[in-house]
């Protein structure tokens, strides 16, 4: 504290009061000796005053200091107390505690835990004062308030008097005292210092006004209301001078600082924002300030540069904007690593390149700075484009489709036709002459020219449009979508109509089934959500996820940690709470919280029971690895993101037991059991972190100290201890930075075909790092990290921790997911095959590549593991992928497909989509203006299907066929085929249906005039008609024209432009993405209502059509029988087995169950037929 000991008796004799005189003392267990005599006190001239109890022996120990009293009860203590007593709130005098304990009546009351015997703290005191009796009742009337004092007469440098007055306000009883005063004042500064002060004195420096009879009596509490010790005081001037510090309360006095309403206080403590306080306007004595601080928010990226594509000569502009607690100090711009000089281009939020050459290609990126931190945003790529060059190459590259399956192709040998595409990229576009952060056009090569070709087909002629010429065209707008479900980790039960914040602002919330849609804000960078559970069963739980920057919609499962039972604990008492409860295992750590620790979200200390709920994520349970929160990620001091390894996370819950009323708690202890820190080196680097909620990045709470602790006899074990406060954040963590990086190469595929063409953009790659045991050896047991990344044209790069001294240091799981569909990885059993596998040998081998059914064929396929080898620069095979350094992530990127990679396909079904206009439905980029675009308006796809009802022993093969019904300019023409193949009905044997697809009437592209496309539905077989809905039909006759329909063979209308319903097995959804909205329709297609979802058919419910067909089974054209169709002709990827033929092979029981499932991803799916 700093104060000199002083130590006083109290003699209770006779009635008379007697205490030694003050002076510096030494304390010894309760008792102190006195060189000065005693001075006796007469009992009629004083008085006690009462007892007072501010302050609990938690923490530290038990302060009574007498400022602190006086900021609570200010008028209840005299000036100058001429004794002290001291009793515990057992009501045992100080003396008689044992104790070592302090006091000064001018000062107040101390006992200080760590001057205590070995486990035993101070116990609660209360004290009270002896004052004189001088202070009499009120039996005078009330003055009012005094006048400003007069302008004082003096002149330079002379001395006067200046005087104020006051008027007596009671007319029923005199006031005692004089009317009018007078003090004495100085003029005016002589030159020299030319400070005027409006109250007070100019100080000695001349730099500040003083009032030396008034005196601030402030309190500071931190985040969330616990007080804050330590915090500097200062005046704020150019450069702030220190006042003083905190008390261990949070506490401060300040004398001599002007009450004029001009000063203002700074008040600072680390890892909070400063704040700035105004002393008010007051002719009191005394000020009372109330300080509470915010955490500070560090520095993060609210938009980073943005690529551009420019000509030489021209001017670019890359600008990034930063925010937090107090704005940057300092930006620095770098091109290619390489810093840019800031006196040669003027830079600061914003970098200007004027007269742009070739050199200055390349990447830029920005670094700010301030007191609080740094951080670096992400590169923008600098294109530059000579004067006469085109910005885009103007050949297309090659594209393959499958075509319909009686449409082989003799050029070719196969069921494949060349289109062509346009790689999507940045080009120059027609740009004005403004700077601008973002230009007002976004231009991207695209198509430039289309033509139309014939493709001959088994008995007829099958129109495509094959793109000839790219260009730089205007970008196509898109909208970036989440959806998703979130669901218990545990159970799967939904999160049913909980609150989703972004930013700390409530953007959403879930359905009944858990299921949330969420349009990305235009400019996001890191989408970070916060799903809180109303019904509080649930831990919060934030998460970063990703979107596809391109458009379109990103499928997350969110999973949840159900909140812990909540135990009773004391508030007075020591708590312990074990982190961790894997059978068979120790725990991993507990939390130590100290009596008297917790507090109230206003500051006061908090006595009585708590409700403690702590639920732990144990990273030895590696099913937790998807109910991690965040993405484990911090930024340095330097301003990099660089990823955290785990050893557990915690999430806790504090709450007044009678109140529900949540609790703070100060100064708690975690302590982690070094034995399971698997990797030594992670016991020196071991901290405690933190959640930020906003920026979905982890911060620094407190470091780690080793302590060795006997148990039992002879065990000696190590613990870590680190120490926290919990406050606003109740999300932490217990993580170690790892530097050992790599770059694992993943690409997904719509079939087991493996072609470049037939690449998914869109796919959740997540991979999970397992940790090593001591040693570096592989140890499945315990997983460490995990990373997602969105798939793009050209695959997605995984970060991964790697080792390059031994191959099996780190191992990790890579799953793939698709809209919730788990996709399939490649096999690894009974025989490795590098070919299929992606990777060749023998690095396939050092990598050791698993499939998770590998040694159980029960178990999913949806997953593989490896081990994550960093590849040697001295082997060659090795310098290619899958596997590439943290520094080659570029080269990782842009690999070409040849180089190895590791491949997950979707599981085929049943059907089969064909676009005339072709489009990616994964890439809403590849978007084509064109009257014959099966969606003929982007970011707006209406998905339209029909429920056909077939009697049957077979399932069968059913097509639409779209056309142009009634506009002119696509009357007659075909926009697509659809082809599916039914599903039978479980409890009906001779029963199946089928949801089809078909092209939506409605606007196309121009938004001229409406469509009626004309639809046949068309089985393939021996069939006949033998019903239409009822509602359908005098619908489609009350909507002129109608469709001629003499054949009874199929069903032809122009298709409904309402969106109709159940009630005339029309289903019909409109969404930002088209597998969305085909997902929507189809669930309620199965379910047969307008509002359900299923994901098994019911065949009699909600149908359109019912056809009767012949039972001759029409099945898929096998290869034996093309092959003696077309002798010597070979069809393209024949040599593999087709999982889609599963129905109606083997057991006959399965192939029912399996076919009451629906498959709705899988577009690219061929129908064969056999005559």
């Amino acid at each position: 504290m700093g104060y000199p000991l002083m130590w006083a008796f109290l003699l209770v004799l006779c009635g008379i009061t007697g205490t030694f005189s003050q002076g510096p003392q030494r304390a010894h267990n309760g008792r102190s000796v006195s060189r000065d005599p005693a001075v006796f006190y007469n009992e009629d001239d004083y008085e006690w005053t009462t007892w007072f109890n501010i302050d609990h022996p938690g923490g530290r120990g038990d302060y009574e200091q007498l400022d602190a009293i006086r900021f609570y009860y200010r008028t209840r203590v005299c000036s100058s107390p001429q004794a002290l007593d001291a009793r515990t709130t057992d009501w045992i005098p100080a003396r008689r505690t044992g104790e070592r304990v302090h006091a000064d009546p001018a000062l107040g009351f101390w006992c200080v835990n760590a001057e205590q015997p070995p486990g035993k703290n101070c116990s609660n005191y209360a004290v009270r004062f002896l004052c004189s009796r001088d202070k009499q009742p009120e039996i005078h009337g009330v003055w009012g308030q005094w006048s400003e004092w007069s302008t004082c007469p003096a002149q330079c440098g002379q001395v006067a008097v200046h005087v104020r007055s006051r008027t007596c306000k009671t007319q029923s009883r005199p006031c005692n005292g004089p009317t009018v005063e007078g003090r004495q004042c100085k003029g005016p500064t002589c030159p020299g210092c030319d400070l005027k002060c409006a109250m007070g004195k100019v100080n000695a420096e001349c730099n500040a006004c003083t009032c030396q009879e008034h005196t601030i009596l402030g309190s500071v509490r931190s985040a969330g209301g616990l007080p804050a010790p330590g915090a500097t005081i200062l005046l704020s001037e150019k450069s702030p001078k220190l006042l003083t510090l905190t008390d261990h309360n949070g506490h401060f006095r300040v004398p001599g600082i002007c009450p004029d309403g001009n000063t203002t206080l700074l008040i600072k403590m680390q890892n909070h924002t400063p704040q700035r306080v105004i002393v008010p306007l007051s002719s009191e004595h005394t000020t009372v300030l109330n300080v509470n601080l915010d955490r500070a928010k560090k520095l993060y990226v609210q938009k980073n540069p943005e690529s551009k594509a420019r000509r030489k000569g021209q001017t670019a502009a890359f600008c990034c904007k930063i925010a937090g607690s107090t704005e940057p100090e300092a930006y620095q711009w770098f091109h290619n690593g390489s810093l840019l000089q800031k006196s040669r281009y003027h830079y600061d939020e914003t970098l200007v390149l004027r007269n742009l050459q070739m050199d200055q290609a390349g990447e830029y990126y920005c670094r700010a700075s301030n007191e609080n931190g740094a951080i670096k945003s992400k590169p923008a790529t600098l294109t530059v484009i000579g004067q006469d060059e085109p910005s885009c190459n103007l050949k297309p590259e090659a594209h393959l489709i499958r075509l319909p399956h009686d449409c082989f192709q003799n050029q070719t040998n196969s069921l494949y036709y060349d289109i062509g595409r346009c790689p999507i990229g940045t080009c120059t576009g027609q740009l004005d002459n403004g700077i601008r952060c973002k230009d007002s056009i976004s231009f991207c090569c695209g198509v430039s020219k289309m033509e139309e070709r014939q493709i001959t087909c088994q008995g007829y002629q099958l129109p495509t449009m094959v793109v000839t010429q790219c260009g730089c065209k205007k970008c196509v707008d898109t909208k970036a979508i989440v959806h998703g479900r979130a669901i218990a980790a545990d159970t799967g039960e939904p999160m049913r109509f909980g609150h989703i914040y972004m930013d700390g602002v409530r953007v959403s919330r879930t359905g009944y089934r858990g299921t949330f849609s969420i349009q990305v804000p235009t400019g996001t960078e890191r989408l970070v959500l916060t799903f809180i559970d109303n019904m509080q069963k649930f831990v919060n739980t934030t998460k970063v996820l990703l979107f596809n920057s391109k458009g379109g919609a990103v499928y997350h499962e969110i999973k949840l940690l159900r909140k812990k039972p909540p135990v009773t604990i004391h508030s007075t008492e020591t708590n312990k709470l074990e982190l961790g409860e894997i059978e068979g295992e120790e725990p991993m750590a507990e939390i130590e919280i100290p009596p008297n620790a917790f507090y109230k979200e206003n500051g006061e200390v908090f006595v009585g029971d708590v409700q403690a709920s702590v639920t732990f994520l144990d990273p030895r349970d590696v099913s937790t690895a998807a109910a991690a929160q965040s993405d484990l990620n911090f930024v340095d001091a330097e301003g990099d993101t660089l990823p955290l390894r785990t050893y557990g996370m915690f999430s806790v819950d504090f709450r007044d037991k009678e109140s529900s009323e949540p609790l703070n708690a100060g100064e708690v202890k975690v302590r982690l059991d070094a034995a399971q820190v698997k990797m030594s080196e992670h016991l020196k680097t071991m901290k405690l972190w933190s959640l930020n909620p906003e920026t979905g990045l982890w911060e620094e709470e407190g470091q780690f100290q080793m302590e060795k602790k006997q148990r039992g006899k002879r065990e000696e074990r190590t613990f870590l201890i680190g120490n926290m406060e919990i406050r606003e954040r109740r999300l932490f963590n217990l993580d170690v930075p790892e530097n050992r990086r790599c770059y694992v190469k993943v690409r997904a595929f719509r079939s087991e075909r493996f072609m470049s063409s037939e690449q998914v953009e869109g796919v959740v790659m997540t991979l999970i790092n397992m940790e090593p045991t001591a040693g570096y050896s592989s140890n499945p047991r315990a997983w460490g990290r995990f990373d997602s990344v969105i798939t793009g044209p050209n695959g997605a790069c995984l970060p991964a921790f790697c080792d390059e001294q031994r191959a099996d240091a780190y191992s990790a799981y890579i799953m793939a997911n698709l809209g919730g569909e788990e996709l399939e990885a490649v096999a690894s059993a009974p025989k490795l095959n590098p070919n299929i596998i992606g990777v060749p040998q023998p690095y396939l081998n050092k990598l050791n590549y698993r499939r998770t059914d590998h040694d159980d064929a029960r178990i999913k396929k949806t997953a593989f593991s490896i081990n994550v080898a960093k590849p040697s620069p001295n082997t060659a095979e090795e310098a290619n992928g899958p596997i590439y350094p943290f520094e080659k992530l570029k080269e990782c990127e842009e690999a070409p497909f040849s180089a190895p990679h590791f491949r997950f396909s979707r599981v085929e079904g049943d059907r089969y989509d064909y676009n005339t206009v072709p489009f990616n439905e994964d890439d809403p980029m590849s978007w084509t203006e064109d009257y014959l675009s099966w969606w003929p308006k982007p970011m707006e796809y209406r998905a339209c299907y029909i429920k056909v009802k077939i009697n049957s022993p077979h399932e069968l093969n059913v097509r639409s066929r779209n056309m142009g019904g009634t506009h002119p300019r696509t009357v007659g023409q075909l926009y697509g085929i659809r082809d599916i193949r039914s599903i039978r009905d479980m409890d009906q044997s001779s029963v199946s249906a089928v949801c089809l697809e078909f092209k939506c009437s409605g606007m196309l592209y121009d938004q001229d005039r409406v469509d009626r496309t004309l639809v046949k539905v068309i089985p393939q077989g021996s069939c006949k008609r033998d019903s239409v809905n009822g509602m359908l039909q005098e619908y489609l006759v009350n909507h002129l024209p109608l469709a001629v329909n003499n054949d009874t063979n199929e069903f032809t209308m122009l298709a409904p432009l309402d969106p109709l319903g159940h009630n005339y097995g029309i289903y019909t959804v409109t969404d930002q993405d088209p597998r969305t909205a085909k997902e929507i329709a189809l669930g309620r297609c199965f379910d047969g209502t307008s509002d359900g979802t299923s994901r098994v058919m019911k065949s009699n419910e909600g149908v359109a059509l019912t056809f009767t067909c012949g039972d001759k089974e029409v099945t898929r054209q096998s290869v034996f029988q093309q092959l003696q169709n077309s002798p010597g002709r070979a069809i393209a990827g024949s040599t593999r087995p087709v999982r889609g033929n599963r129905r109606q092979r083997g057991d006959s029981s399965a192939a029912l169950r399996n076919s009451r499932r629906r498959s709705t991803r899988n577009p690219n799916k061929q129908s064969q037929t056999t005559g």
